[in-house]
C-alpha cells in the first residue's frame, strides 16, 4: 500500500504542475454552464436546460481530467521514462494499481468543484445520496482512467494516441445523455440506428449523469434512481482498470 501511495504521489505532483492551467479549464466549464446552458434554456421549451446540463457538466470535468493520465503515460512510454519507473522499489503491479487510481482520483479532484456548484444551483442530496453519488463517480473516473492507460500503452506514437482518443471522447461524450436528454437520443431507431441508442443507454457517462440528476432534480423531470445505474459503471470501471494494470505491466516488462 506504502507503494501505491507513492506512485499516487507522483503523479499528483505532475497534475499540480498545470494548476493555473486546470484552475483556466474549470472556470472555462462552468463558463459553458452559466452562458451557454443559458442560452440554450432561453432557446427551447422541451427542457431546463441548465437544470439538465449542470449534472453533465461535472461528469465532462470528471471524464476530461481523469483522461489526462493517459497523454503522460504515452510520453513516458515515448521517452522511455518508464525505465526510472522500473528501478523504483515496488512491483509492476503496485506501479499499475498506483496509476490508475492516480487517474481516478485526479479525476475527482477536478470535478468537486463542479459537482459542488451542482449543489448549489440545484439542491443538496441526503447523505446516502451524495455517498452514492461520490462512489458512483469514483468508479467512474476510475475506469476512465483506464481505459485512458489502456490507449497509451496500446499506441506507438502521440499522434495515433490523440486519434484514439478523440474517437472515445465523441463515442462517449456525443452517444450519451450528457448533452441531451435520451429521448432525444431514441429518435436514431426511426432510423435504423438501434445500436446506438443501446450503446447510450449502457454508456457509463449516461449512467452517472442521471444517477446525479436522479438526486438533485425534480422527480417531474423523470430521472429516477436504479441501482443498475451503479452496477453498469462498476462493471465498466472493473472491465477497463483491469484492462489498463495489466497492460501497463506488459509494457513495464517488455521494455
Amino acid at each position: 500500500m506504502k507503494a501505491i501511495l507513492h506512485v499516487i504521489e507522483y503523479d499528483f505532483r505532475n497534475f499540480f504542475r498545470y494548476r493555473w492551467f486546470i484552475v483556466g479549464l474549470i472556470a472555462m466549464n462552468l463558463a459553458d454552464l452559466f452562458i451557454s446552458a443559458i442560452v440554450f434554456t432561453q432557446m427551447t421549451s422541451i427542457v431546463n436546460y441548465f437544470r439538465f446540463f449542470a449534472p453533465g457538466l461535472a461528469v465532462v470535468g470528471l471524464f476530461a481530467s481523469a483522461f489526462m493520465i493517459g497523454r503522460e503515460i504515452n510520453m513516458e512510454v515515448r521517452r522511455e521514462i518508464h525505465h526510472y519507473m522500473l528501478s523504483l522499489p515496488m512491483t509492476r503491479t503496485e506501479l499499475a494499481v498506483g496509476r490508475v487510481l492516480a487517474g481516478g482520483l485526479r479525476g475527482m479532484l477536478y470535478m468537486t468543484p463542479l459537482l459542488v456548484t451542482n449543489f448549489i444551483v440545484l439542491r443538496f442530496p441526503t447523505l446516502p445520496q451524495l455517498l452514492l453519488i461520490l462512489l458512483t463517480l469514483l468508479l467512474l473516473a476510475i475506469g476512465i482512467s483506464g481505459v485512458s492507460i489502456s490507449i497509451a500503452v496500446s499506441t506507438t506514437s502521440f499522434e495515433k494516441f490523440v486519434t484514439a482518443r478523440g474517437v472515445v471522447y465523441y463515442m462517449l461524450f456525443f452517444c450519451s445523455s450528457v448533452f441531451y436528454p435520451l429521448s432525444v437520443i431514441k429518435v436514431l431507431e426511426t432510423r435504423g440506428l438501434g445500436p446506438l441508442v443501446t450503446f447510450a443507454q449502457v454508456n457509463p457517462l449516461t449512467n452517472g449523469s442521471d444517477l446525479i440528476r436522479s438526486f438533485l432534480l425534480d422527480p417531474s423531470d423523470g430521472y429516477v434512481f436504479s441501482p443498475l445505474m451503479i452496477l453498469n459503471v462498476a462493471v465498466f470501471s472493473v472491465i477497463f482498470a483491469s484492462f489498463a494494470m495489466f497492460a501497463y505491466s506488459k509494457i513495464l516488462q517488455r521494455h
